[in-house]
C-alpha cells in the first residue's frame, strides 16, 4: 500500500556551504535532505520511502558549537510504500524452487510463497522449473502472480521487510498478459 506521510527531519548543512544568498542556502537543503532520505531506505512503522513530494517548511537554523554546520529542521511530505496482511498485491516471480516461489514487488524483494499455499499447482522440475496445474495455468520466472500477503516481517539489520503470500482466495494467481493490457 502506498502512504503519503508527512514527516519533521534534520539537516545539517557544512560551514563551507553556507553563503549569504538564501537561494543557494534552500538549494543546499533540498539536496541534503534528499541524500539524507535516499540513504534511510525503509523503517518498520512506514515501510519503504519512495519519494519526496512536498517541502512543507524550513524551521530557523541552529549553529552547532564544535564545528560551526548549521542544522536546519524541515518538515517534508513524502510517499511510502508498505506491506500489510490481507492485502492483495501483484508480484513477479523471479526464483523458482521445489519447495515454492519469491516474488518481487516495488521495493520488496523476498516474498515467498509456498507450494502448500498454491492449490492445485504442482512442481515441474527442469532446466526452467515451473508450478502448473490442470488447466495449464504456469508460475514461472517474470510472470506476474496476483496474490494476498499472510504475513510480514521487519528485517532490522537489513532495513527491509519479508512477507509470505498465498494463492489461496478468490481471483488470485497468475495474471495474463492480455489482461493487464486491457
Amino acid at each position: 500500500m502506498f502512504l503519503k506521510v508527512q514527516l519533521p527531519w534534520n539537516v545539517i548543512i557544512p560551514a563551507e556551504c553556507l553563503d549569504a544568498k538564501g537561494l543557494m542556502l534552500q538549494r543546499q537543503i533540498i539536496i541534503r535532505l534528499l541524500e539524507a532520505f535516499s540513504s534511510k531506505k525503509a523503517t518498520h512503522e512506514l515501510g519503504y520511502f519512495l519519494a519526496v513530494t512536498t517541502l512543507e517548511n524550513i524551521g530557523e537554523g541552529k549553529v552547532r558549537q564544535h564545528t560551526g554546520d548549521v542544522l536546519f529542521p524541515v518538515v517534508f511530505s513524502c510517499l511510502t510504500f508498505k506491506l500489510y496482511r490481507g492485502e492483495i498485491l501483484n508480484g513477479v516471480v523471479h526464483k523458482v524452487l521445489k519447495h515454492g516461489v519469491f516474488l518481487r514487488c516495488g521495493p520488496v524483494e523476498n516474498i515467498y510463497m509456498s507450494c502448500q499455499k498454491m492449490p492445485d499447482y504442482r512442481y515441474i522440475p527442469g532446466e526452467n522449473p515451473v508450478f502448473m496445474n490442470e488447466k495449464m495455468s504456469k508460475i514461472e520466472k517474470d510472470v506476474v502472480v496476483r496474490c494476498i500477503v499472510m504475513g510480514t516481517k521487519w528485517i532490522e539489520a537489513e532495513r527491509e521487510f519479508q512477507a509470505l503470500v498465498s494463492l489461496e482466495g478468490d481471483y488470485l494467481g497468475p495474471v495474463s498478459d492480455e489482461a493487464s493490457l486491457h
